[in-house]
């Protein structure tokens, strides 16, 4: 692991020690440095739990990933800094109700003086660690969050309005990497897994979020949506190099 890389990558040039400050500030370096995206679905090439892979891919190739690859160099970047990490396995909230089965998503937990919840692999989500022990409301910005105890699982709910709905609910059994590989597989080859539907790379700004989409291009700043249609190849290769920093082959 060069850490020294990495954290270029990421745009990172604050604290190195082991304290939640460090935490949180690493936390939100990264989702605003390196995107969320699916395009090596879209390209034919084959995802691989392999950390030193995932991590050249992330900070040598200038990419992003989605939840496996995200979580797992931020763990490996956390791990070589003296942190104390878990991966957990998590299933995604359906609209119509309930979760996706176990490992359908990849959350970290963090152990300082207290225990953390992160994750850099989630897309629009809590850009600050959340307290894993808290139970109460957990605001960060305009946004609040908060963990729910439910059958075995705990489960992150973010206020929408008034009203609470779930993002994920995880367990804390810790897994290897090698865990997730069946569920790595399945969202690049089934029709039904969101990933293959559509090509998708986002990114949080300090003020909103950057999206490109299928053929278009989402920029949200302090609530203000505007969008615009790629009509191209070359004008969608184009946005993802200004944006994203992607440079496809």
């Amino acid at each position: 692991m060069n850490i020294e890389a990495y954290l270029k990558r990421m745009n990172y040039r604050g604290p190195l020690d082991t304290t939640s400050e460090t935490l949180r500030e690493l936390h939100k370096a990264h989702l605003l440095s390196i995107p969320f995206e699916n395009l090596d679905n879209h390209l034919g090439r084959r995802i691989i739990l392999d950390q030193e892979k995932v991590v050249s891919k992330i900070v040598d190739q200038r990419r992003g990933g989605i939840c496996y690859e995200l979580n797992g160099a931020f763990c490996a970047l956390l791990r070589a800094m003296g942190f104390e990490v878990s991966m957990l396995s998590a299933g995604v909230a359906r609209d119509e109700g309930g979760f996706d089965p176990p490992f359908d998503h990849m959350t970290l937990m963090v152990q300082l003086e207290d225990r953390w919840l992160a994750d850099v692999g989630f897309g629009d989500s809590f850009r600050e660690p959340l307290l894993l022990d808290d139970r109460g409301e957990q605001v960060q910005g305009e946004d609040a969050y908060r963990l729910v105890d439910s059958d075995g699982h705990v489960i992150v709910e973010r206020r929408k309005g008034d009203e609470w709905k779930p993002e994920y609910r995880f367990t804390l059994d810790p897994h290897e990497y090698s865990d997730f590989a069946d569920m790595c597989h399945y969202h690049q080859t089934s029709p039904e897994s969101i990933f293959t539907q559509r090509r998708a790379c986002t990114r949080a700004t300090e003020d909103g979020r950057i999206t490109a989409s299928d053929m278009r291009l989402i920029i949200t700043a302090r609530g203000d949506k505007q969008q615009r249609e790629l009509r191209t190849d070359e004008e969608w290769k184009a946005a993802l190099r200004e944006h994203f920093g992607i440079e496809l082959e």
